[in-house]
């Protein structure tokens, strides 16, 4: 290292000799061997480097993954923000070649600054520069992360209405040979019209009890299912016991199936009761089916309506259908424990939005309340209309933000997570959307129990 090298930086290029004469006597020289790491995220700052010979890799944690945000070449300065704020490091900083430096220590920084106002300038450009660089590059990140976990919330949330309609018709092969197979010895039986007619009954009715179930708790399905058992046992049914739970599940319970022993003789008895069983297992099958298609379909326009595929970006939209579209969306997170409590004006006007934007708001705020509830807890969602803007707030009963950093959490980086667990860029993204794309305001309250977050929105957007 020589006193050249740092008057050709631009950092130092104003310094005056005697400046640059003593920082050149505070400076030291390290090298660092290809592989190496020079600093590590969250650990103290407390010192800045200038590359004077090699390249080194600047990431960052999310998840489990490192993203590479910057390349450091010989001439930049690393470091220097955590100086600043007096923080830990932000960022993680590995040499990918054998490299050289010069290290500076705080103290030597601090009166660098005090002692060179061209200095201090440059400091500040390099840090916005850098700001700004890593910014859009973690916000990147931060749209594919979130990508990621609705991906794969998605993904649960569709394989199960799925597999079940994968196994509800596998078994409906089985419950449609054996119905026939029944079927088909029961027009052997010498029925009367009486008799034909109930069996036509019958089979009207298999449709309506099917869809609305007897609903029972535990005790006392368990006896009616031992009632129904013995019942059916008496009048010489066959396997008795896998029949009465059945029937009773798919709303046929014994007061109902005592009415059938009237219009059939005591023969024809045993092979109604196992056709009704066999016809309602079907029919049961069938809606399985179809309640699992129309789940998926949900999902499916769900999903489209949130992020407004094919639509124009400013939309005039309803509130409360953007909060329901998210919470299908978060629902992976939701099932784990968590009761959502509606409080919806009813009459919330429409407001003109950037929609898909909006919704990634929702996203944030509930996405980092589940987080801040570990997944169990209270989830209230209230909306209303005030001088003449559309209030949302969403609450938690989490533990609630410390005071001393409720005036920060919009921030970037700001984050309260452990490294590599968040950017710190939702709800400074969030803030954005909000305060910059939409006119609106955001604001947040917090105490140990109850953490709300208040968004206001004006009717329109504001015109260019």
């Amino acid at each position: 290292m020589s006193k050249e090298f740092l008057r050709r930086l631009p950092l130092f290029a104003e310094l005056s000799e005697e400046d640059l004469a003593q920082l050149y006597q505070m400076a030291e020289s390290v090298s660092v061997q290809a592989g190496q790491l020079l600093m590590e995220e969250g650990s103290p700052g407390d010192a800045l480097y200038v590359v004077q010979d090699g390249t080194f890799e600047v990431s960052k944690r999310l998840g489990q993954r490192e993203v590479t945000i910057d390349v450091c070449k010989p001439g930049d300065v690393i470091g220097e923000i955590s100086l600043l704020e007096q923080t830990s490091r932000s960022a993680s900083v590995r040499a990918t070649t054998d490299s050289q430096l010069v290290k500076i220590s705080q103290a030597a920084f601090e009166q660098l600054l005090s002692r060179s106002p061209s200095a201090a300038l440059s400091v500040l450009h390099t840090v916005m520069s850098r700001l700004r660089n890593t910014e859009a590059m973690l916000r990147q990140s931060e749209k594919m992360a979130a990508l990621g976990t609705l991906a794969a919330g998605l993904a649960h949330e569709l394989n199960n209405p799925a597999a079940a309609a994968r196994r509800s018709s596998a078994q409906l092969r089985e419950a449609l040979a054996e119905w026939q197979r029944l079927s088909a010895e029961l027009t052997d039986l010498a029925f009367d019209s009486r008799q034909k007619q109930a069996v036509s009954t019958l089979r009207e009715e298999m449709v309506t009890r099917v869809t609305s179930p007897v609903d029972l708790d535990p005790l006392t399905r368990s006896d009616q299912e031992s009632d129904l058992q013995a019942w059916l046992e008496e009048h010489g049914i066959q396997e008795a016991w896998e029949l009465a739970p059945t029937l009773l599940s798919l709303g046929w319970p014994l007061a109902a199936l005592e009415e059938l022993t009237e219009p059939f003789l005591d023969q024809q008895f045993p092979l109604v009761v196992q056709w009704l069983g066999a016809g309602a297992s079907t029919y049961a099958l069938l809606d399985e089916v179809r309640m699992s298609a129309e789940r998926i379909s949900e999902i499916v326009r769900a999903v489209k309506t949130y992020s407004y595929l094919d639509q124009a970006p400013v939309q005039e939209v309803d509130v409360h259908e953007g909060l329901e579209n998210t919470l299908i969306i978060l629902r992976h997170k939701l099932k784990q424990g968590v009761h959502v409590v509606r409080e919806y004006a009813p009459d919330l006007p429409r407001i003109e939005v950037y929609a898909s934007e909006l919704n990634q708001v929702w996203t944030n705020i509930i996405d980092n309340a589940l987080d801040a509830m570990d997944g169990r807890g209270e989830l209230r969602l209230k909306t209303y209309a005030k001088d003449g803007q559309v209030v949302v707030e969403i609450s938690d009963n989490g533990p609630g933000v410390p005071p001393e950093i409720q005036s920060r959490i919009f921030e970037p980086f700001f984050t309260t997570k452990p490294p590599g667990e968040g950017t710190g860029l939702g709800l400074h993204i969030s803030y954005n959307i909000i305060v910059q794309e939409h006119g609106g305001q955001i604001r947040v309250t917090s105490q140990p129990g109850l953490t709300c977050f208040q968004v206001t929105l004006p009717p329109q957007l504001r015109k260019a």
